[in-house]
């Protein structure tokens, strides 16, 4: 890996930040005594510059300062050796991980050389039926809606009204509202829906590169990072039979080992909601399948206690550094967060988030 940073090479405002931070963490891992507690961040994309569409979605100089933040505040371990640690009670202080779904092939151009700049490790989890020229779904409704030429857009088909399209606030709220109803659909269904909607849109084009190789999921892994599964199609698993459901995880994971020529152990659910996305019978299931964890998206952090097969994670949207790193650790304060319960899993609505 790169050298990291020394520390008259990094800004005067951020060594204050990370000091701070620093005696924070010291602070809270003394009154929690034993049970010293793991973050897991979780990102998607790392994009190069910043989308009108999406402000919120991180960037290369946003995601540059947050790992600079990271590394010099807390201590990074790769999730499998933070797994086995907070099994045996023997996390190290400030300790966290750094996570990333999908396989968006931003991940390995862009954030991959600035993770090796501050010299620290992440997962991937790797959706692998995208891999290699394919676009996810969730993509495919999002590009459709930017590159639309249509200032108003009728999607009665799709069980809503007119959008408008005239802002690129305007068509990232046409998102909000479209994405939901594909994205609960089994990953049958999904095409049907996206081809209605690529019929009114009408875009002129639509990107073929967004997501990895695998000889770029190859090239992580040759750079010490982890890979993990996450399906194959993406399904939400509460929206699947179970055959269907393991199916996905064992040939997710089959794909990726013959892919790094390595074992893997880790598993992020899609979606990840607990009791919405996916159930206490998919954790079994994971278990089952031999896999060593998995995470969620239910936002808190993990204590001794914490089930392995649901872990949260959690990642703070603010934009400025300040703010983002103090939620961060004022965010491990709070050891209760979300699982998914041994009933059945609610009725499944809107999500917020264009992010799967």
């Amino acid at each position: 890996m790169t050298a990291v940073r020394t520390a008259s090479e990094v800004p005067v405002a951020d060594r204050l930040l990370s000091l701070g931070a620093r005696v924070s963490l010291g602070a809270l891992d003394f009154w929690q005594g034993c049970d010293r507690r793991l973050s897991i961040l979780i990102f998607h994309r790392v994009l190069r510059q910043p989308d009108p569409m999406f402000p919120a979605e991180v960037d290369a100089a946003r995601f540059d300062r947050f790992m600079r933040l990271v590394a010099a505040s807390f201590q990074v371990l790769p999730l499998a050796d933070a797994v086995v640690c907070l099994q045996q009670r023997r996390l190290p202080p400030r300790a966290l991980s750094i996570t990333f779904d999908d396989g968006y092939a931003d991940n390995h151009d862009v954030a991959l050389p600035i993770l090796q700049r501050h010299g620290l490790t992440a997962c991937f989890f790797i959706a692998t039926g995208f891999l290699g020229g394919g676009r996810m779904f969730n993509d495919t409704v999002i590009e459709c809606l930017r590159h639309s030429p249509h200032s108003r857009l009728d999607l009665a088909a799709l069980g809503l009204g007119v959008l408008p399209l005239d802002t690129p606030a305007q068509r990232a709220q046409a998102v909000a509202q479209v994405l939901p109803r594909i994205k609960y659909l089994t990953p049958e269904q999904r095409p049907q829906a996206l081809a209605l909607l690529q019929q009114a849109c009408a875009p002129a084009h639509l990107p073929d590169d967004l997501m990895m190789t695998p000889t770029q999921v190859q090239a992580l892994h040759a750079a010490g990072m982890e890979i993990g599964a996450h399906t194959v199609r993406h399904p939400i698993l509460c929206k699947v039979d179970d055959a269907t459901a393991e199916r996905e995880l064992l040939d997710s994971r089959a794909a990726l080992q013959q892919m790094t020529q390595r074992q893997v152990t880790l598993l992020a659910y899609p979606n990840g909601q607990p009791d919405r996305d996916y159930a206490l019978r998919h954790a079994q299931m994971a278990r089952n399948l031999g896999f060593a964890a998995a995470v969620t998206t239910a936002p808190g952090v993990a204590g001794a206690d914490a089930d392995v097969f649901q872990l949260p994670r959690f990642t703070p949207w603010d934009h400025a550094a300040a703010p983002w790193l103090a939620r961060l650790v004022a965010t491990r304060r709070h050891r209760h967060f979300q699982c998914a319960s041994a009933g059945a899993p609610a009725d499944t609505g809107q999500i917020a988030g264009v992010r799967a």
